[in-house]
């Protein structure tokens, strides 16, 4: 849907500005030709009939009323910053379902918003970033996750455990696989089907950040990725691509189950959130389940 917008966004803005130029070049030094001509063959002129010699087509006026604000929108929205809506729990309890955050675009580089080909080169992500980007399965989907490995890494997940093994390039003295360090916060605050969650704060490179556990859910080894040569569970980060995950651990579909993100899907960098609302009204109520029972505004300005 994304994708649809900054095309027909494109397009607008192209279409009024051609006019807006095409009239600047051609149509309205014409309207003053005729206005000079009347001016020179008849005595005395009104302004009203002056203005109505000039007046733009409706065509015209239009395209250059919205041309400026068109391509301020296009320019902020394309290489700066973009609005997004966090639709599932899966990044829970850093993002919750009605959050809508501010996506800093230029974060990994700029790209064009039709064809996303890199145009400038920027920062790399790296551990612990929350990133937005298109789903490698289906581009026209837009995911939200946490950078969990870089190119090169060794990431292991095993048991609710994450370890990671830095990316090494030399033959010998390799690191080993490191575990994550977490300390439990706190039990029950969030709860999914009526089992209460562990909330754990997650150490992850410079990054601190809280995630949930649901005790009672084993592992789904068996749907995990798989690549040949490593044990369920186990995952090397290819060169140009990144593995991540929800912090809602066993209620996300992430790198675990489909792979890796390539770096040319990255949108950009989850920044802050602007505004959050919570969704309580149910199918069977009068009113439409779209239509936001309550603003959260502990969490506006929130820092991600």
């Amino acid at each position: 849907m994304a994708a649809y917008f900054s095309i027909i966004l494109v397009l607008v803005t192209l279409g009024s500005g051609l006019i807006w130029a095409v009239d600047a070049m051609l149509w309205a030094p014409k309207r003053r030709e005729r206005l000079a001509v009347a001016q020179a063959t008849e005595a005395t002129i009104t302004e009203e009939v002056a203005d109505k010699i000039t007046q733009e087509p409706v065509v015209v006026e239009t395209a250059r009323s919205i041309f400026p604000v068109i391509t301020f929108v296009l320019i902020l929205r394309s290489f700066l910053y973009e609005p997004f809506q966090i639709p599932s729990g899966s990044m829970m309890p850093t993002l919750l379902v009605g959050d809508f955050i501010l996506v800093e675009k230029f974060t990994y580089g700029l790209k064009d918003p039709v064809w996303r080909n890199q145009l400038v080169d920027m920062d790399d992500p790296k551990r612990g970033d929350v990133v937005v980007f298109k789903f490698p399965e289906d581009t026209r989907i837009d995911y939200i996750k946490r950078v969990i490995g870089l190119p090169g890494d060794k990431v292991i997940y095993r048991n609710k455990q994450l370890y990671i093994q830095e990316a090494c390039k030399a033959p010998t003295n390799c690191p080993k696989p490191k575990l994550i360090q977490r300390s439990a916060v706190n039990e029950g605050e969030f709860k999914q089907r009526g089992v209460s969650l562990l909330r754990f704060e997650e150490q992850l490179g410079d990054v601190t950040h809280d995630i949930l556990v649901n005790p009672r859910r084993p592992d789904p080894i068996g749907y995990y990725h798989r690549a040949p040569g490593l044990k369920a569970g186990e995952f090397v980060v290819p060169e140009g691509q990144y593995f991540v995950m929800g912090d809602n651990r066993d209620n996300s579909t992430d790198s675990r189950f489909w792979g890796f993100v390539p770096e040319e899907n990255l949108v950009g960098k989850a920044t802050a959130i602007w505004i959050s609302f919570e969704f309580g009204n149910q199918p069977s109520d009068f009113l439409p389940t779209w239509l936001p029972t309550n603003v959260r505004f502990s969490r506006v300005g929130g820092i991600i």
